[in-house]
């Protein structure tokens, strides 16, 4: 969904501002536009009755607990609407997660800022500029460059509307930091939360090997400290884990395939299914010589084999083979996984340090740990074990800051250079009048005009495709070489590369590139006023963006809530590659997430643009408004109904977003200072200047005021939820209700205590979040007994153990058939590996069908670490 709207940037095919926008310009972009959307939404409208598993899957997934399940919505093409608007975006917040909750909370602040700006530069600046006297025409008439002369009095306006606007910004991301604090606060100190063992976990990291012995452990620690696991070289072990698993996965295959050919040609002989069938269930069979019931209807030569090498390797019976080789692997990783959990391996430097409560977690992770510089640093709280990188915790305090530095240069790189591999896209794409141009291109006249259109048409959309789906893939990669120990590091880190190559090649190159498009003819004749024309041009740019939000608003938000393409995806490739009840089943239970470091910087650029033309070309809040809005819309259903959280950045990826936008306040006045300057007005330009050093001072002093309770938990509010608790359970234990005199959607339960300040209007609560969204207050915004958060001992003990060290051999699936080959083959297989035939089975055309009501016997119960 992101890349669409790079696509569309990075692309240049919009409309050129050579000449001035005109109404019907803008009413050709719109129009088609409108129409695809329409089709897509009708298409959403239509399907989503039909293909609830592709649009409604949270409310009925087995795979969910039934307390994560979203209420059904009702059938019918515009029935649904009322209930699905009656579903509060905290909805995400108590059955999805935090991350989506505030993804949601950002757009729905993006579009009150956009409407905001709408309300406070269209009455002033709207008139201002249509009488400027500026020559410009049609939609032109409304920005900043219809302004003529030199140091105009009505430049003015343009700076107090600015300061009115970036003020307000300014204000709301102050506003929503503080509120990201203190829902953070709530949320990771309510029960569900603080009693999960990550909660009270801390990692560190770059131990020194004296500090890796128990004895030292356990006088550093001392008896605050519950468990502890030293990360140990597990590269032996997970690769003879790995090599089980795909040998598992093979025989499983094979097993299948066995059954499906035998099935195969009992249906062609008809009339002997049903006495083969009695005697395959009701016989001695399944106890006889391993494949002699397959082998009445599958002759030896046509058993699933395989080759040992790639074409070269000898041919051996697949299942057999498999079998022998599990029976091999088996013993040799129990050995080695007892050795790991005895410490008998080389500890690599990290270690997960477990306590009996979060409070002590927090206190450790607050607290200096080692005497030397970058020693048993990083440390990390509440990473989940499923979350961790296991490669990552080998590396050395030296060793990171060299990874760290080499992966920021890298990215660096790119993002200056990416322009060569898109420039060489827009080479191809305007191919057709080069070679007419061009000398040494005269031979592509040659070529036939059918590979030709491959040339110029289908191949730069193709490889522009595979430029922006790589981009995410390399910005991760070069995040987790930089020695993230968890995915969630890995989004957070990614999220900021990711903005970065936003701002400077979709937003910065883009904007500059049409504006030198538009100039281009003066400019050459003119190149020592080169800069002049550029920022004279500038405003006009802004028509580029007028199309971005119209095709992100309507175009992006629509296809999101069709998912053409993983509707598509989910039947053509299923029907092919989904050949056994576990691959049916996978895809069938697997929710699609969202990866957190590439959304969020598309849409903080969608706000972005926005507030850097703020006073350049004020009419861009209009689209920018209804583009956000469609987008939230979007989002918001497919948050509750449809995506699932597969990462937990526990809501960080909001503040850096607010952080983020404020490159956009910079820009925007830098911007400002720049187009004053050349307009040779020094009052507004000395204003903005000042507002810049405010700006900058606002900052600097907002980073240091909170940068404390990003990433920490405040003693004061730990002692404070413990008195609420202790309140809680009193009134519970009285009979209290307080709950009918507070207005909550998701209380704590049959009681809870009374609402701590009366409802604020809409204008009081905004004015004052210390007050009307403090703790106490955010705290009733999160469930308090969502689920029982309890491990059995074995997982406690075994938590942060790297996973091949608790790895079990998996449970094969295999589906039941009429002829009792699958009877036989559990009865061999289950000697050397569990397995079942049970949940699945064969029909009379021979597809495998498993049971979607309950759940199948390779289920497991989801841990909540």
């Amino acid at each position: 969904m992101e890349a669409s709207g790079v696509a569309t940037l990075l692309r240049r095919d919009d409309p050129p501002p050579a000449t001035n926008a005109s109404l019907s310009t803008l009413v050709a972009t719109l129009i088609p536009v409108l129409l695809i959307s329409c089709i897509y939404f009708g298409l959403f409208l239509i399907f989503r009755t039909r293909y609830r598993r592709q649009y409604e899957p949270r409310s009925f997934l087995s795979s969910l607990r039934e307390q994560e399940r979203t209420p059904a919505l009702p059938g019918g093409l515009f029935g649904w609407i009322g209930q699905f608007s009656k579903v509060p975006d905290s909805w995400v917040l108590n059955h999805q997660s935090i991350d989506g909750y505030l993804l949601l909370r950002f757009l729905k602040i993006s579009t009150i800022i956009c409407l905001v700006g709408c309300c406070i530069t269209f009455p002033i600046l709207w008139p201002v500029y249509a009488t400027g006297g500026g020559g410009q025409q049609n939609l032109a008439l409304l920005t900043l460059g219809n302004i003529g002369g030199a140091n105009n009095p009505r430049l003015y306006a343009s700076v107090f509307v600015a300061w009115a606007f970036y003020g307000f910004v300014w204000l709301m991301i102050a506003r929503e930091t503080l509120y990201y604090i203190n829902v953070r606060q709530a949320y990771l100190l309510s029960p569900l939360y603080a009693n999960r063992i990550s909660a009270r976990t801390v990692l560190f990291t770059s131990v020194p090997s004296d500090f890796l012995e128990e004895r030292m452990i356990r006088r550093l620690f001392g008896e605050r400290m519950k468990n502890y696991w030293v990360a140990t070289d597990c590269k032996d072990i997970e690769k003879l884990v790995k090599e089980r698993g795909k040998v598992a996965m093979k025989l499983e295959a094979a097993e299948v395939k066995l059954m499906k050919l035998a099935n195969k040609e009992s249906q062609k002989k008809g009339g002997a299914i049903h006495e083969e069938e009695h005697t395959g269930i009701n016989g001695s069979d399944a106890n006889g010589e391993s494949g002699s019931v397959a082998s009445r209807w599958v002759q030896p030569n046509k058993r699933p084999t395989h080759r040992l090498k790639f074409l070269i390797g000898k041919k051996v019976d697949t299942i057999n083979w498999c079998r022998s080789e599990l029976q091999r692997l088996d013993p040799l990783i129990k050995a080695e996984q007892a050795k790991h959990r005895a410490q008998e391996h080389k500890a690599v430097g990290s270690i997960f340090v477990e306590y009996y409560t979060q409070s002590d977690a927090q206190a450790a992770y607050q607290t200096t740990t080692h005497h030397l510089p970058l020693h048993m640093a990083p440390r990390y709280i509440g990473i989940n074990p499923e979350d961790v990188i296991w490669d990552n915790l080998r590396i050395k305090w030296w060793e990171l800051k060299l990874r760290y530095a080499a992966t920021i240069a890298f990215v660096c790189a790119l993002v200056i250079f990416w322009a060569i591999p898109v420039s060489f896209v827009g080479f191809l794409s305007n191919i057709d009048q080069l070679r007419n141009n061009v000398s040494w291109l005269a031979w592509l006249k040659a070529v036939p005009q059918v590979i030709f259109g491959v040339i110029s048409g289908l191949l730069p959309s193709v490889l522009l495709a595979v430029l922006m789906a790589l981009l995410p893939i390399v910005l991760r990669l070069m995040a987790k070489l930089g020695g993230c120990p968890s995915t969630a590091a890995i989004e957070l880190r990614t999220q900021n590369f990711y903005f970065t190559f936003q701002v400077v090649q979709v937003f910065l190159v883009a904007t500059l590139s049409s504006a030198a498009s538009a100039s281009i003819s003066d400019i050459l004749s003119q190149p020592t006023s080169a800069v002049s024309i550029l920022a004279n041009k500038l405003p006009q740019a802004s028509n580029l963006y007028i199309s971005y939000f119209i095709v992100q608003g309507l175009t992006i938000a629509s296809g999101s809530l069709l998912q053409l393409v993983g509707l598509v995806l989910f039947f053509v490739l299923g029907k092919i590659l989904d050949t056994t009840p576990r691959k049916i089943y996978k895809r069938w239970n697997s929710l699609s997430g969202l990866g957190w470091g590439t959304v969020f910087p598309v849409y903080t650029l969608v706000i972005l643009i926005a507030v850097v033309y703020c006073s350049i070309a004020p009419l861009i809040f209009g689209f920018a408004t209804i583009g956000i809005w469609l987008i939230y819309m979007a989002n918001r259903y497919l948050l509750i109904y449809v995506y699932n959280a597969t990462i937990d950045t526990k809501g960080l990826v909001y503040p850096r977003a607010l952080n983020h936008l404020t490159v956009g306040i910079y820009i925007g006045v830098l911007c400002l200072i720049g187009l004053f300057g050349i307009n040779q007005a020094p009052g507004p330009a000395i204003l903005m200047v000042i507002f810049l050093i405010f700006s900058v001072l606002f900052h600097v002093s907002l980073n240091n005021a909170v940068a404390p309770l990003l990433d920490t938990l405040p003693k004061s509010l730990e002692v404070e939820e413990e008195h609420l608790l202790a309140l809680e359970k009193n009134a519970a234990a009285n009979g209290d209700d307080f709950d009918s005199n507070a207005k909550t959607h998701s209380s704590s339960g049959p009681t809870s205590l009374p609402a701590p300040h009366k409802k604020p209007n809409m204008f009081q609560k905004w004015l004052r979040p210390d007050l009307y969204t403090d703790y106490h207050t955010m705290r009733r915004l999160v469930h308090r007994d969502f689920a029982d958060v309890s491990y059995p001992l074995e997982v406690e003990k075994a938590a942060y153990y790297n996973p091949a060290i608790r790895s079990e051999p998996p449970l094969l699936w295999i589906p039941r058939d009429s002829l009792g080959i699958s009877r036989q083959e559990v009865a061999h297989t289950s000697k050397v590996i569990p397995i079942t035939d049970d949940g699945a089975a064969f029909d009379d055309k021979g597809q495998i069908h498993w049971d979607q009501e309950t759940r199948p016997p390779i289920y497991e119960e989801k841990i909540y670490y």
